[in-house]
């Protein structure tokens, strides 16, 4: 994703550099019932890297090897590797930034087809067999490596011997190398070896199944269109429908004992450190203003704001009122740079909060935080709102989509 992809990328730093800028919502105790929650892996860890859109998809991915081969045993739950996939990308986006003179986004973040792409061309290990932490730290710190790779291919880019060399190719997966550490060429599983490609293959899971939705009006609808982000470098396409289309996918897929890989723009104030994504509507909630006018009231309202504040621990009250959403109102945002592709997740529940209002349940990679230990609610509002495009299994689209839509199937 685009703007958690350097250093920053690191999204609880970048969310606490950023939480000075935001305002004081006053959240009240939230309670969550679930409904449904299709089967997900253990939380991982991104750390200091900006790989949400490995880790978010790899997640993905590892669900539906569990749907597709039938596993109730979380003891017998797959365990991928995020930085196989992470290596492959980075040297094929080296070809490509070095074919185009420069001019191609070079970092850490990517969209999620990018591990399908992977996937599809190298296959994929176990996490065991490339942990991707050959350089000194317990989790990922690659703000080193970021820097190496891309002033490394900056230079090859400039040419200066006028043609290119045979040896940088194999400097460059040199670095990876040391780094990241090589690719596993055959491993054992269950006493069966394999090689990336036939373990994919046994896995039963085909890249070629899947497709990528949005909705957006700047292209027509019911037709692919390559998203106009940075982090999109291999120029994959999505399908684009209205977004009242776009939710019904999604519940459907949940429904249907789908999960959803996901990306979308995490810079609102209500997404939280705490485990909730809400579209507050921060006026019409009643928080602005400092903490304490919000409690104490202004030098001749003091009496007022104490009776408030007594009465308030009462009862449990929900004053979060959240911003409408509509078409056009995605669009401009879109157009206006206030959505892009901040992060990546993975989408597999749905749970109803104590006013029965609609949250979907949400893998992050941020290991075990905030109050929900790595699962977020985001609110129905919220991924509305705030979707940049989720990508889902193609059986998972309402019955007769396809058949409706065609084109959707490639």
């Amino acid at each position: 994703m685009k703007r958690i992809t350097i250093a920053a990328a690191l999204m609880g730093i970048a969310l606490a550099a950023s939480a000075q800028s935001k305002p004081t919502i006053d959240f009240p105790d939230y309670k969550f019932t679930t409904e449904l929650a299709n089967p997900i892996t253990s939380v991982k860890d991104q750390s200091r890297s900006g790989t949400c859109w490995a880790y978010s998809t790899i997640g993905f991915v590892e669900s539906e090897v569990i749907r597709i081969n039938g596993i109730t045993d979380e003891a017998k739950y797959p365990d991928f590797s995020e930085f196989f996939v992470v290596s492959h990308s980075y040297a094929d986006r080296a070809e490509k930034y070095v074919r185009l003179d420069g001019n191609l986004t070079f970092g850490a973040g990517s969209e999620a087809d990018d591990v399908l792409h992977v996937i599809a061309d190298y296959g994929i290990v176990p996490q065991a067999e490339m942990t991707g932490m050959n350089y000194g730290t317990e989790k990922p710190a690659q703000s080193e490596l970021d820097a190496v790779l891309k002033a490394y291919v900056e230079a090859v880019a400039k040419n200066p011997n006028k043609t290119l060399t045979t040896a940088w190719q194999r400097g460059f997966q040199g670095i990876l190398d040391a780094y990241l550490g090589e690719y596993p060429q055959k491993f054992t599983v269950d006493g069966v070896e394999y090689t990336p490609e036939s373990y994919r293959d046994a896995l039963g899971f085909k890249p070629e199944e899947y497709v990528t939705v949005s909705s957006f009006t700047h292209h027509p609808f019911y037709s692919w269109f390559q998203l106009e982000v940075c982090d999109n470098w291999r120029w994959d396409s999505v399908y684009n429908v209205p977004i009242d289309e776009f939710m019904e996918i999604l519940d459907n897929a949940l429904a249907n004992g789908y999960t959803a890989a996901w990306g979308a723009d995490v810079s609102e104030p209500g997404f939280t450190r705490n485990g909730l994504a809400i579209l507050v509507d921060v006026a019409a909630s009643n928080n602005t203003g400092s903490d304490q006018e919000r409690w104490v009231g202004k030098a001749d309202d003091k009496k007022a704001a104490a009776s408030k504040k007594k009465e308030s621990k009462k009862k449990e009250v929900n004053n979060i009122v959240e911003k409408p959403v509509s078409q056009e109102s995605r669009q401009l945002q879109f157009d206006n740079k206030t959505i892009t592709d901040d992060h990546g997740m993975q989408i597999f529940g749905i749970a109803r909060d104590q006013w029965g209002n609609k949250y979907y349940m949400v893998k992050n990679s941020w290991g075990k935080a905030g109050k929900y230990e790595g699962i977020w609610y985001a609110s129905e509002a919220f991924v509305k709102a705030q979707s940049m495009d989720i990508i889902i299994h193609r059986s998972a689209l309402p019955e007769g989509y396809a058949e409706k839509h065609p084109n959707i199937i490639r």
